[in-house]
C-alpha cells in the first residue's frame, strides 16, 4: 500500500460508454490521462445546436436516457463500434445504427470522441456517506446513480461529506494516482430519478440551500493505472 492515510475503499466503478445514457458497472478498469477506459467515448448530438456550445443530447432533454443501457463488447464485425445499446423496449443496436439515432429524435446523430466528452474533468468521485447525508436532509433514500460518478467510495471516518476534505490533495486508488481538483457543481440532471425518470426539484434545491450546489468531487489523473472494486483509497500527504 502506498504511504498515506487509508480513507476508504472502492464500492463501485462506473463508466458511461455513451454520454448521458445509463452507467456500465465494471469490476475493474484501466485509467489513463483521459479518465476511465471507454468512458463517455460516444455522444448523441442534437440537431438544434445551441449557441452556448453544448450540443449533446442529455437528461436535460430526455428523462428516459437512463433507460438506454450501453456496454462495451467484442466487435461483431470489422466495421462495428464495439458499443452495444439496449433500448427500453429491449432491442439491441450498435451505437452507430441509424435506427438508434432516429429513435432518439429527428435529426439526432452520433459522434465518436476518442478522448471522451466531460462537462468539467475526466474523473468524478462520490462517497456513499455523502449520498446518505443528502438523503437525510431530504428525508428519503437516494440512488447514487442519480449523481453519475465514476468512483463510488465507502469512506471511513465520521465526516458527513468526506470528499470535500480531499480537495487539493492526491489519492491513490488501486494503482492509479488522482488529484482531487474541485467540488462537483451540480445541475438539473440530479433531479432525475435514474430508475423512474421522474424529476424531483427538491434535490437540486437542497444542494443550493445547504451545499453551494455541490456534491461529490472532480479529479484528474496524476499517474495512470487501474482501479477495481474493493481497492483501498489512500489520501497522500
Amino acid at each position: 500500500m502506498a504511504e498515506g492515510v487509508l480513507v476508504g475503499r472502492v464500492a463501485a466503478v462506473l463508466r458511461y460508454p455513451v454520454k448521458s445514457m445509463a452507467a456500465e458497472p465494471v469490476e475493474g478498469v484501466d485509467v489513463s490521462w483521459h479518465g476511465l477506459s471507454g468512458d463517455r467515448r460516444w455522444a448523441f448530438v442534437r440537431p438544434d445546436l445551441p449557441s452556448n456550445g453544448f450540443p449533446w443530447l442529455t437528461l436535460r432533454q430526455r428523462n428516459d436516457l437512463n433507460d438506454y443501457h450501453p456496454c462495451w463488447t467484442e466487435r461483431e464485425r470489422p466495421d462495428a463500434s464495439a458499443v452495444i445499446v439496449r433500448t427500453p423496449a429491449g432491442a439491441r443496436f450498435d451505437v452507430t445504427a441509424p435506427a438508434l439515432a432516429a429513435e432518439l429524435g429527428e435529426g439526432v446523430r452520433v459522434m465518436k470522441l476518442n478522448r471522451g466528452t466531460f462537462d468539467t474533468m475526466p474523473l468524478s468521485l462520490i462517497t456513499t456517506r455523502t449520498v446518505e447525508s443528502l438523503g437525510a436532509l431530504l428525508g428519503t433514500d437516494l440512488d447514487v446513480l442519480r449523481f453519475r460518478p465514476n468512483l463510488v467510495i465507502e469512506a471511513f471516518g465520521a465526516s458527513a461529506f468526506p470528499e470535500d476534505e480531499w480537495v487539493g490533495q492526491a489519492l491513490t486508488v488501486g494503482s492509479t494516482w488522482m488529484r482531487i481538483d474541485a467540488r462537483d457543481k451540480r445541475c438539473v440532471v440530479v433531479n432525475v430519478d435514474p430508475v423512474t425518470g421522474r424529476r424531483d426539484p427538491q434535490v437540486l434545491r437542497a444542494l443550493a440551500t445547504h451545499r453551494e450546489t455541490c456534491l461529490g468531487v472532480y479529479g484528474s489523473t496524476i499517474r495512470p493505472g487501474r482501479v477495481a472494486v474493493g481497492d483501498s483509497v489512500v489520501l497522500q500527504p
